[in-house]
């Protein structure tokens, strides 16, 4: 990976299957209870899935994978690489995948953030979304509870 790329070097884009080396290794540095890279596989070509990736001149630096179903849509993963977190990444590739929901006639948006991840929960209510619920015992390594988190379109 790229040694500090700045997020206005970096494109956002649909994931290809030769994205999927980068995406796991991202989500096994940044997640306790990392989804395997078999898991990304199936996203790639989905037709209900937005698979987008954020990518240097060298690799894939984050991604995300938002779920779409009618009016609803929702955020199941985003991770940035820890050499390029707090450059405004996260926001921008969260903020894509909200115009492509938008642009899929979704009017809603739901995800699932850990109860302690104060950064991303400050991220998500930048973005206009809003706790409505918690999920206990959620998450298993280590075993917590999520905040459910929704934001409307309209």
């Amino acid at each position: 990976m790229a040694a500090r790329a700045q997020s206005t070097d970096v494109t956002i884009r649909p994931a290809h299957e030769s994205d999927l080396d980068d995406v796991a290794a991202i989500e096994r540095t940044v997640f306790a209870d990392p989804w395997s890279r078999r898991s990304f596989t199936d996203l790639v070509d989905a037709r209900q899935v937005l698979f987008l990736v954020a990518s240097d001149t060298n690799a894939v630096v984050g991604y995300a994978v938002i779920l779409v179903s009618g009016v609803e849509s929702e955020l199941a993963n985003l991770a940035v690489s820890r050499i390029v977190q707090r450059q405004g990444l996260g926001r921008r590739l969260l903020g894509e995948g909200v115009d492509q929901a938008k642009a899929r006639g979704c009017e809603e948006m739901y995800l699932e953030v850990r109860a302690s991840n104060e950064a991303a929960i400050k991220l998500y209510e930048s973005a206009g979304f809003n706790a409505v619920g918690r999920r206990a015992r959620y998450y298993a390594r280590p075993i917590e509870d999520a905040i459910v988190m929704r934001a409307v379109f309209k």
